[in-house]
């Protein structure tokens, strides 16, 4: 009769040498290994490894060129060390969700009076387009506290504090700001879009261009419900994800494949196409 292997997982042992990072990693990669073998365990085993290994290549962005994004939209822009949400090295080599970058250049073409952030963490986008929109206000919201003061010291950060107004989250009625001037809503709130996004109970979102990142990944088929409901007051076009190698510095080819490719990760788990929904009626 064969013997049944051990579910018993020797823990790591503590390593003054090892970073509290790599030291959490370690306790988590126990906690897996305890578990019973499965395709799903080994893919969170797989998703750890790499989010140790671009938090490791973030630090090493900001040790050779500073808390810069350093092309894409936003070049220039200073940034926080540490963001609040994951993909740190994206964002700081200006590769972060490229596949908008034609997007963002037809916003700050297209002159916003205001623009409504909705789920703005850190301020990637708020901060971004206030440096590229000076005339423009922006309302940043978000539900999270430790997301709005990281976004409120990044845009004091870049000088830009006197154009935005931080807050929480969302309501349906917060959107009647947008029948009065021109308006982009930008939003993405892993999933929630599914309820606020919602023209029958939020009527301002018509007169609005709404740009949303649709988290198909948890609700599926979201973005063809949302493209849906508003078919009638917006043209739509759908944005699906890519990553553009050519935004890696020239140094970086000194990396494995591995490497680079991880330097563009972006965390996700799955699609998350973006809408871009312009009113087909907009205020004057």
């Amino acid at each position: 009769m064969a013997k049944k292997a051990s579910s018993s997982v020797p823990k790591a042992a503590a390593d003054p040498k090892l970073s509290p990072l790599s030291q959490m990693l370690y306790e988590r990669l126990d906690a897996l290994r305890a578990q019973p073998p499965s395709v799903e365990n080994l893919t969170e085993i797989l998703r750890l490894m790499a989010k140790w290994r671009n938090t490791i290549l973030s630090n090493t962005v900001v040790k050779k060129l500073g808390p810069v994004v350093q092309s894409g939209p936003f070049e220039g822009m200073k940034y926080l060390s540490v963001s609040s949400e994951g993909a740190g090295a994206a964002r700081l080599l200006g590769s972060y969700e490229s596949c908008l970058h034609p997007i963002i250049e037809e916003i700050c073409a297209r002159a916003y009076r205001q623009i409504l952030d909705v789920g703005c963490a850190e301020g990637y986008y708020a901060v971004g387009l206030a440096r590229r929109m000076p005339l423009a206000k922006i309302i940043a919201r978000d539900s999270n506290p430790i997301a709005r003061k990281k976004c409120a010291q990044l845009a004091e950060l870049n000088g830009v504090s006197g154009q935005m107004t931080i807050g929480p989250e969302v309501t349906h009625d917060d959107f009647d700001i947008c029948t009065a001037t021109k308006t982009l809503v930008v939003c993405d709130i892993e999933g929630g879009e599914a309820q606020l996004l919602d023209p029958n109970l939020a009527p301002g979102l018509i007169a609005a261009d709404i740009l949303v990142e649709v988290h198909d990944c948890y609700v599926a088929g979201l973005s063809a419900e949302l493209a849906k409901r508003f078919e009638a007051s917006h043209h739509i076009q759908i944005i699906n994800r890519r990553h553009d190698t050519d935004l890696l510095p020239d140094w970086m080819h000194g990396f494995s494949d591995l490497d680079r490719l991880i330097a563009q990760w972006e965390w996700r788990i799955g699609p998350t196409p973006w809408l871009w929904m312009m009113a087909k009626n907009p205020p004057q």
